[in-house]
């Protein structure tokens, strides 16, 4: 596949079917400025729209997967949106809020798993971008925290809206209100993450290995179960059964499962088109 190489903030690699979307500011800590909240929205719609493309992984370069937004960023916000009428100013900051946000979502919105491998910090802005991901996995050295109290802030770009729903009101209630820091066995005990391995090393061997089994399935099927569990987490469950329900009417007869029996009457593994 022919990659994106125009990315200032980003370095995306690919084996096989599986793209690695890494975070590329290790001398910054890889913390978010403008330029990298663009760019991670562009690269997850490429990866969307990019059909040899099954699955992604999402990590950091250097000693952190992620630090945070970048102060340098928010220092700079009210310049951006200046303005003589208060109104109008306000309007602007709500936008840009908005459009922070949309960056987060189109992980969510991106069709293709993606698994998130989280070393040293994840702090802050950090959560916000693990949060969306399908699965995450963390070595031990890793260490989280919901940091935006501590800098006299809300939490603005989701962490408080998914977190919830990964570990529960609670728990997630003492984190955001005390931004203290946890470290990967917590966080594998809390269930923010699938697991925690014994090193960074380990951790990307184990999460790939985990991407390349996935990138064997049905891509059709992979996606419509994307689909269906993001519904049924905002849904009733008979919401749910409707949804899936339809959807399959349209889906459930593919090439993909009449490669399934084909393969499986011959005894071979199944070959999926993109």
């Amino acid at each position: 596949m022919d990659l994106p190489t125009h990315f200032k903030t980003l370095r995306l690699s690919a084996v096989d079917a599986i793209v690695c979307v890494e975070l590329n500011r290790p001398d910054r800590a890889n913390a978010i400025n403008l330029p990298m909240w663009l760019e991670i929205r562009e690269a997850f719609t490429w990866v969307d729209q990019t059909a040899s493309v099954r699955v992604a992984v999402l990590r950091g370069a250097g000693k952190h997967f992620c630090s945070g937004i970048d102060l340098d960023m928010l220092s700079g916000i009210s310049a951006e949106i200046s303005d003589k009428c208060a109104g109008r100013q306000n309007e602007k900051l709500r936008r840009l809020i908005l459009d922070l946000q949309d960056t987060l979502t189109s992980i969510e919105r991106c069709r293709k798993p993606v698994l998130a491998a989280i070393h040293g910090a994840c702090i802050g802005g950090g959560m916000d971008l693990i949060c969306p991901c399908d699965m995450r996995y963390c070595s031990s050295d890793a260490n989280f925290s919901v940091k935006e109290v501590d800098l006299g802030l809300t939490a603005d770009v989701g962490t408080l809206q998914r977190l919830p729903r990964l570990i529960g009101e609670g728990m997630t209630r003492e984190l955001a209100y005390t931004a203290r820091n946890f470290n990967g066995s917590e966080a594998r005990e809390m269930g923010l993450v699938n697991h925690c391995y014994t090193n960074p090393d380990r951790l990307h061997d184990e999460v790939m290995a985990l991407a390349r089994s996935i990138a064997t399935k049905s891509p059709l099927a992979v996606r419509g179960s994307k689909e269906m569990i993001s519904y049924a987490r905002d849904h009733t469950v008979a919401d749910g059964l409707n949804y899936v329900a339809t959807w399959n009417s349209a889906m459930l007869l593919s090439a993909d499962l009449d490669e399934s029996i084909t393969a499986a009457r011959a005894s071979r593994a199944p070959l999926y088109r993109d």
